[in-house]
């Protein structure tokens, strides 16, 4: 089976699909943009696919990197015959690949290694026949040879056998059996190390605990895998070794002569001392692997929902709260520039909160800001009951914004740049307005790893992290569309085919020579040359364009098609754009060509009717519960409204308006079984929510959805 045929296999697709996905990646393309505007060519592939044959094809090329090395090495030590470079080539995973190799690789100086030097594979070869003639003790003393420590028979006959015991744990066939009978039977299991009891007890759950490998889901094995590397567990994934003894038996064991005891004496040494372990370490590897990806997929999932969380185009008065060192208050414009800023003290003595009450309502006459965002820090709640008390219009918003990751931004060379002569905590309560007009805008800006919705997230393997997260941002970015004119360079970096450097020089041409008038003005931008225009023009949008397509995800090399429309209804392009009766009247049937078919072109059509919408749904705050302020507030049986925070495999975990999000366990969620807590639930969603208990000492909630009273939150 060729590699395309493979990948389209496991995928679910045609063969041709992921052809033309490998060609228009060679060419440069990005995820998004083959996905958007390549629908012909790839069957109208969405992104989840597409970057899944990207990824295959990578791992692909490397199990090609490592056959060429393995060939190469071969053929260096005069290795290599036709039968192993027929075994080495037909390889289809890098596993099968390693086993076909592991017999010829160098080794240290093993066991069987001081064994052969001794002159005693010939014994080992006799032995491994089982003849029922054969009398080992009469062979084992043919190969006598005190000089090179072989003194007695029984040292030819162990010699014998640890040749025997390497050779049983480098068959390939053995090792797949086993690699099967793991992935059937395997278990993981772990202890508690001596003396561990008060320092581990945060794993105390997996004290004496043992799951299948094939059920034990990803957090719990991540968890297990922290406790050992913290030296609190004893984790060991093995198959029952009665099975694995059987198996190993049943191809090497024959009959019952002298020989084959030796033989399953050797079976035994060979799978305790040198398989059990290999594979044990493959198996980690392999379950590790699989809970890396697992807890991945939810992170990316949930940076996914915050990422796209509705933005509220107003102008802000925005709160990085604070009790003892005051609330650092900043103004800002619907575009999220600075107008002010000050301090306010909310929760100190009569004269200051008098003060601060001044202050607030002065700042709403001069600025009239339109909403209030206050991070959801310390003191959070008790700015929000301030801000409620001193007779700001009722219907002014006033929102509680996840303050996740604001410090890191304040502190970082980014915000340095934005705001240099700002002291860190201004720039926080800059981001968290900034937070509340356009989530994605702000965010982009730090390591999403600072959002602060991960399972794990510093225990999975850090560089398909990363691959993932980029992957999610650029998808969002895009998705989004990024209007050329306003967009930081962070912004700017993550729009198809830009990246940091390119997007540098559009904001350095956009200071320089005034806004971008049209989206063909882009190609005067230094080093921005036609392909990386062709990659990033659909996603950048200019508002108020004299070419309303300009504003839209229509490509530029699609304009040519909408123009044919508008002429053969004899109107022009803004009463197209304009006028949905008129848009009905057209017949794609007339348009579609060899290079432009129907996917293209309803794409074309929706955007007409709503040129540069926002896929994001539509604001909604959260609101709390004026009562409930700390953890100390919240009593078993409350009915209280939430808001997700976090989605996980085993539950979601929503914030009440305490700065201590509770638990909605998975079976609490809905009165039917659920499998996957993120098909219920997005980080975001308000829910209404019951307690079932607190845990104070452990700052604990326990939370449940389904038992909570229907209606809305």
């Amino acid at each position: 089976m060729s590699p395309h045929q493979s990948i389209a296999q496991s995928l679910g697709i045609a063969q041709h699909q992921v052809e033309a996905t490998r060609t228009l990646l060679a060419e440069g393309g990005t995820v998004p943009f083959i996905a958007r505007y390549r629908k012909e060519r790839t069957g109208s592939l969405d992104e989840v696919a597409i970057a899944a044959i990207r990824d295959e094809l990578k791992r692909l090329d490397d199990l090609e990197k490592r056959r060429r090395a393995i060939l190469t090495s071969l053929e260096e030590r005069d290795l290599l015959n036709a039968g192993l470079k027929q075994d080495v080539t037909a390889a289809g995973t890098l596993s099968a690949l390693e086993d076909v190799y592991l017999p010829f690789r160098p080794k240290r100086r093993t066991r069987a290694e001081i064994a052969r030097e001794r002159g005693l594979e010939p014994l080992a070869t006799i032995l491994s026949h089982q003849a029922a003639h054969t009398r080992p003790e009469q062979e084992g003393a043919r190969y006598l040879a005190p000089r090179e420590g072989v003194a007695s028979v029984q040292d030819a006959l162990a010699g014998a056998r640890d040749i025997l015991a390497e050779w049983v744990s480098e068959s390939a066939p053995t090792r797949e059996d086993l690699r099967r009978l793991l992935r059937q039977r395997g278990v993981v299991s772990s202890k508690l190390v001596k003396g561990k009891e008060e320092e581990g007890a945060k794993f105390r759950d997996y004290f004496e605990w043992q799951e299948p490998i094939g059920r034990v889901p990803s957090h719990r094995l991540l968890a297990v895998f922290r406790g050992e590397r913290e030296g609190v567990l004893q984790v060991r994934l093995r198959p029952p070794e009665v099975d694995a003894l059987r198996l190993i038996e049943q191809r090497f064991v024959k009959g019952s002569s002298p020989s084959s005891e030796h033989v399953r004496t050797a079976c035994a040494d060979g799978y305790k001392r040198l398989l059990a372990p290999a594979m044990e370490t493959e198996a980690r590897t392999q379950a590790r692997e699989q809970a890396d990806d697992e807890a991945i997929r939810v992170f990316a999932a949930n940076v996914r929902q915050i990422l796209m969380a509705p933005p509220l185009p107003s102008s802000v008065l925005a709160i990085d709260p604070g009790l003892r060192t005051g609330c650092k208050a900043v103004c800002l414009d619907r575009t999220g520039m600075l107008l002010t800023h000050t301090v306010l003290y909310t929760a100190g003595s009569e004269k200051a909160r008098e003060e601060a009450h001044r202050v607030v309502l002065e700042l709403h006459s001069q600025r009239q800001f339109e909403a209030i965002g206050i991070g959801n820090g310390t003191g959070g709640r008790e700015a929000q009951t301030f801000m409620r008390s001193i007779g700001l219009p009722e219907s002014l918003p006033i929102v509680m914004v996840n303050e996740s990751g604001a410090s890191i931004y304040s502190a970082s060379q980014t915000a340095r740049d934005e705001f240099p002569d700002l002291d860190l905590t201004v720039r926080g309560a800059i981001s968290i307005g900034r937070r509340l007009i356009d989530p994605l805008a702000e965010l982009v800006k730090m390591d999403p790893k600072s959002i602060g919705v991960g399972q794990y997230q510093h225990d999975v393997d850090q560089k398909k992290l990363k691959t993932a997260l980029e992957d999610v941002v650029t998808s969002c970015v895009n998705r989004v569309g990024v209007d050329v004119n306003t967009a930081g360079r962070e912004l700017l970096g993550y729009v198809s085919g830009v990246g940091p450097q390119l997007a540098e020089s559009i904001v350095a041409y956009r200071t320089a020579h005034g806004p971008f008038s049209c989206r063909s003005g882009l190609k005067d931008v230094p080093r921005l040359g036609a392909k990386a225009f062709e990659l990033a023009a659909g996603f950048l949008r200019i508002a108020e364009a004299v070419n309303p397509l300009d504003h839209s995800a229509v490509h530029p090399e699609r304009y040519d098609v909408v123009r044919k429309m508008a002429k053969d209804l004899g109107v022009d392009m803004r009463t197209l754009v304009a006028e949905a009766a008129i848009r009905q009247r057209v017949d794609l049937g007339r348009y579609t060509t060899d290079d432009i078919g129907l996917p293209t072109l309803q794409d074309i059509m929706g955007e007409l009717a709503q040129p540069g919408r926002d896929p994001r749904r539509a604001f909604e705050a959260t609101a709390f519960s004026a009562e409930i302020k700390t953890v100390d507030d919240v009593k078993p049986d409350m009915v209280l409204a939430g808001e997700v925070t976090n989605v996980t495999r085993f539950g979601a975990f929503v914030d009440i308006g305490v700065h201590q999000d509770g638990l909605v366990h998975i079976s609490e969620i809905a009165d039917r079984f659920v499998s996957d807590p993120s098909e219920e639930l997005r980080v975001g969603q308000t829910v209404r929510v019951v307690v079932l208990s607190v845990e104070r000492d452990r700052n604990r909630i326990a939370l449940s959805i389904r038992r909570a009273p229907r209606g809305d939150p």
